[in-house]
């Protein structure tokens, strides 16, 4: 089950709906007549889906190192004071 470079891109093309109407229509065709292809447009959608999980993961963990920091460090007692002060008055 090797995939060319060129097939990984129709495959890409294909997952985030680019390229002309006439490619679409021909891998969708593709697609419907090859097992294989199927596997391997599944196998790269679940890529996407982890690199796109692992990535959020990523990002909340740098907010909240830097909510930890702005938060419990002493040389941000004054922010941290001024934020506290802007969400009681709500």
């Amino acid at each position: 089950m090797k995939t060319s470079v060129i097939e990984s891109k129709q495959i890409e093309q294909h997952l985030l709906g680019l390229g002309p109407a006439e490619d679409k229509l021909v891998f969708e065709a593709n697609l419907l007549l090859s097992p294989a292809l199927q596997e391997k447009v599944q196998w790269q959608q679940k890529t996407y889906q982890l690199v796109h999980l692992y990535g959020r993961q990523q990002l909340k963990a740098e907010l909240e190192a830097v909510h930890q920091k702005l938060f419990q460090a002493p040389e941000h007692r004054s922010f941290r004071q001024r934020i506290l002060q802007l969400f009681s008055h709500l």
